[in-house]
C-alpha cells in the first residue's frame, strides 16, 4: 500500500536531511501514527507520500506503483486514490458543506446522479446530514474538520492521509474526529495520522512510526513514548 525504501530527502539551505534512509511499509487496510516533535521530519514524510516533495534518495511505492520518478501529469491521477485532511480544514467559503464535497466528485467528473448519492452518504457518515445547505463559517471548528473528511472519503480513496487533522481542535471534539477516522479505517481504507497529539495517540493503541531528527526511531504498536 505505502512503501518507503531508503528513502532520503535534503535541501537546499545545506541543513542535515530533513529525512534520513528511512524505510516503512504500511499495509492495506492498516491504522498508522506518525508522530515527532516540530521540525522531526513527519510533515516531509506526508508531502513525499503526496508527492509534494521528491526523494533525493531512495525508492517510494503507492498502491503497487513506483512513484519515485513519477512524471508531473500523472501526480493528480495518484492522488485521486488518497484522501487527504488538513489541520487548517481548507473548505471553500463560498461554497455550502453539499458544494464543498460534490466539488471532490465534480473534478474527476462523476455524474450528477452518484454526486447527489455519494454527497448524501458521507455527509451522514459524518453526522452533518443537516448541515447540507450551511456555509464553512456557520460551523465550528469540529463540524468543518468533519466536513473536510467527508470531502476525503467522497471517491472512496484506497487511503486516508491526515496532517495534524486535530491540531485547531479542544480535546473533545479531536476525540470525535478521531473516532471517525477510526470508523473509516475499519470500513477498509488505509489510515495515516501525523500528530503530536499524545494523548489521542495512547488512546489509540494503534501502530506508531515515531520519528526523531528525520530518523524512524521506533516503529511498534503502542503507546506515543512506550520503550522497547
Amino acid at each position: 500500500m505505502i512503501e518507503f525504501k531508503n528513502v532520503s530527502k535534503k535541501y537546499d539551505t545545506g541543513k542535515e536531511a530533513a529525512v534520513h534512509d528511512i524505510s516503512f511499509t504500511i499495509e492495506k487496510g492498516e491504522f498508522a501514527f506518525l508522530v515527532g516533535s516540530s521540525g522531526s521530519g513527519k510533515s516531509t514524510i506526508i508531502k513525499l507520500m503526496l508527492k509534494e516533495e521528491e526523494p533525493t534518495e531512495g525508492k517510494i511505492v503507492i498502491n503497487g506503483q513506483d512513484t519515485t520518478y513519477l512524471k508531473q501529469n500523472k501526480i493528480p491521477y495518484l492522488r485521486r486514490s488518497m484522501g487527504i485532511v488538513f489541520q487548517d480544514f481548507r473548505l471553500l467559503p463560498d461554497k455550502t458543506v453539499y458544494d464543498n464535497v460534490a466539488f471532490a466528485m465534480r473534478v474527476v467528473k462523476a455524474t450528477p446522479k452518484h454526486i447527489r448519492r455519494q454527497v448524501s452518504m458521507v455527509l451522514s457518515q459524518v453526522g452533518l446530514a443537516d448541515k447540507a445547505k450551511v456555509y464553512p463559517n456557520e460551523l465550528s471548528g469540529g463540524e468543518q474538520q468533519r466536513v473536510a473528511l467527508a470531502r476525503a472519503i467522497v471517491n472512496n480513496p484506497s487511503m486516508l492521509i491526515a496532517d495534524e487533522p486535530t491540531g485547531n481542535l479542544d480535546p473533545n471534539t479531536a476525540w470525535d474526529i478521531m473516532e471517525l477516522l477510526n470508523d473509516i479505517n475499519l470500513r477498509g481504507t488505509t489510515v495515516v495520522v501525523a500528530t503530536h497529539a499524545k494523548d489521542i495517540v495512547d488512546r489509540m493503541n494503534k501502530r506508531v512510526i515515531r520519528i526523531s531528527e528525520g530518523s524512524i526511531v521506533r516503529d511498534k504498536k503502542g503507546r506515543y513514548d512506550s520503550e522497547d
